[in-house]
């Protein structure tokens, strides 16, 4: 799989090349790293000439990083899947009397931590459902035992959605919520609970849960605390280009006040065992090219992220291997065990080893980075290039 050097050669390689005479003006803006407008996203996510959006993502990311492309030695835990909310487009909540149903007390989350426990995994990714039982003293204290038991695992753990539920059990403002999780060890916090900013498509498939200005304003607190964080987006069900693009906008903003995002991830929707889905009478996946389309556009677009991720659970392993000439810099972690995406259809493993991550990376070209939750490099291994399909 070839990938381009980020030089003004290869931006005069991509005139030469250029279908679409309309993106003219994207391709000059992107050699002289000038920011675009909202118009200019919406020409990348309608334009036909793919080859000019893969090349100009793939601009982007090698003047960031290179051919370098970074991932984590994680596990994934949800410690309950017992949730009020009502999502439409969740297949994973369960309420509380369900067989399918578990929620963990915290010696349990440390046990299910230590039986899954591997050298060498430095995150530890926890989201879940909104427990209706819960007091506020259950997440410090489990996040306090977590540290104690695993003092160099970091916890990213709790979306902008759940702060939001444990501020209302707790009676605390949010930003207080965030201090004494921090004060108890959580290190960073994952982007979940974004879901589509737009109201339209919120009102429809998260009317319960927090709402767009509040999820910006919760990660604003963290990255004001030195907390840094991520951005998800699902998309590939209700919502228009347009909206997709303004979720990509706001996210860009809060980043251009804080700083504090270290990752977008684009999800993809996942059509199995949900409401939506059934009310939509959809059946069908995203296709490949709508993943690779929507990462291009958002590592164009999000000029002050740092990575796009393409996260191979949502869109598998094949085409996130592919995804690493469309402006992909992160595919995320070795994970374990994941339940969300895969109980709403997701077909990909429930894991992939730290050796399939390094050769995933090396058969597309580029050189693998293992990365801790913070971004830090733990190890650079060799890029083999063409050698490592042999």
């Amino acid at each position: 799989m070839g990938h381009f050097q980020a030089s003004a050669g290869r931006i005069l390689i991509l005139m030469k090349w250029l279908r679409d005479q309309t993106l003219a003006p994207i391709v000059d803006k992107v050699e002289a790293g000038q920011r675009l407008t909202f118009e200019d996203g919406l020409r990348l996510f309608h334009t036909r000439d793919l080859n000019a959006l893969m090349r100009l993502a793939n601009t982007r990311k090698e003047r960031m990083h290179g051919d370098r492309v970074f991932f984590v030695h994680s596990m994934r835990l949800e410690f309950t899947n017992i949730c009020y909310v009502g999502c439409t487009f969740c297949a994973f909540a369960a309420h509380k009397n369900e067989d399918r149903a578990w929620d963990y007390s915290p010696d349990e989350v440390v046990e299910q931590v230590r039986r899954r426990y591997l050298p060498g995994i430095t995150e530890l990714h926890m989201s879940s459902g909104h427990h209706p039982n819960h007091k506020w003293e259950y997440y410090p204290a489990m996040v306090r035992q977590l540290r104690e038991a695993f003092p160099e695992l970091q916890v990213k753990a709790f979306t902008a959605a759940e702060i939001e539920h444990l501020s209302k059990i707790s009676k605390k403002p949010t930003l207080e919520v965030l201090r004494e999780l921090k004060d108890a060890g959580l290190s960073a916090m994952p982007g979940g609970g974004a879901e589509i900013f737009a109201d339209r498509v919120r009102k429809q498939v998260a009317r319960n849960k927090v709402t767009a200005d509040k999820w910006l304003q919760i990660h604003r607190e963290a990255h004001g605390m030195g907390m840094r964080t991520n951005a998800t987006m699902l998309y590939g069900h209700i919502e228009t280009l347009e909206e997709r693009l303004d979720h990509m906008d706001r996210l860009r903003k809060v980043q251009d006040e804080t700083g504090g995002f270290h990752a977008f991830i684009p999800l993809a929707f996942q059509p199995l065992g949900n409401t939506l889905a059934q009310n939509l009478g959809k059946t069908d996946f995203t296709t490949g090219l709508d993943d690779l389309r929507n990462l291009a556009v958002a590592r164009i677009y999000l000029d002050n992220f740092p990575h796009i991720k393409g996260y191979w659970v949502m869109i598998g392993s094949e085409l996130t291997q592919v995804s690493l000439d469309w402006g992909v810099s992160d595919i995320d972690g070795t994970i374990q065990e994941e339940h969300i995406a895969h109980a709403a259809g997701a077909t990909s493993p429930m894991t992939l080893s730290e050796e399939g991550m390094i050769r995933m990376i090396q058969h597309a070209g580029r050189t693998p980075v293992l990365r801790d939750a913070y971004y830090n490099e733990l190890q650079v291994f060799p890029k083999t290039g063409a050698e490592a399909a042999d």
